[in-house]
């Protein structure tokens, strides 16, 4: 179990400790203040109450994860719970694949965009063991017009990738498909 990390009520999400607010870079003359991904939405549009099932703090039967941003990524450390098994003692291959759009959907955040999957691929690399330490990243690979291509991975204590996904997203006007700005 990785210290200083809390576990939530359903044994399913890990968040950071108030201590492990500051990440230290080595090698790098500063330190960078971790910046937590509240929903999917950028600040220019907000949403009173986020239900998605990956992330949504207002989804009680959701998995309540919570990203930080880390400078051009986002990353979350979590353990899963019996309630999403698959094969006996391992994650079931739908909330992997949950897991990582919902990662990569956290870059959207960084160019303060709106955007929709569009196509996304996954590989399971090894299997997603329950009741471990877990972290999974995201990163932008491009952008060209209203196309974001994002990747991210699932990661084990020990840094071995279990699961890797590479999406394609459409960043979307919120006032037209939406109805408001």
């Amino acid at each position: 179990m990785l210290s200083g990390f809390g576990t939530s009520v359903f044994d399913d999400t890990r968040t950071l400790c108030d201590s492990e607010m500051q990440l230290v870079r080595y090698n790098a003359p500063f330190m960078l203040k971790k910046t937590f991904a509240r929903g999917h939405t950028p600040r220019s549009f907000p949403i009173k109450k986020n239900f998605c099932f990956a992330c949504g703090q207002d989804n009680l039967k959701g998995m309540r994860l919570k990203f930080a941003q880390e400078g051009n990524r986002f990353v979350c450390r979590f353990k899963l719970g019996k309630r999403y098994t698959g094969p006996p003692g391992y994650c079931h291959g739908g909330i992997i694949a949950t897991i990582l759009d919902d990662a990569m959907g956290k870059l959207c955040k960084l160019r303060q965009v709106i955007a929709v999957t569009s196509k996304m691929t996954v590989e399971y690399v090894k299997p997603v063991p329950l009741h471990k330490p877990l972290r999974v990243e995201s990163h932008e690979l491009s952008k060209r017009g209203r196309r974001l291509t994002h990747k991210a991975e699932i990661l084990s204590e020990e840094g071995r990738v279990l699961a890797r996904s590479k999406g394609v997203f459409i960043i979307i006007d919120p006032e037209r498909i939406f109805g408001r700005k």
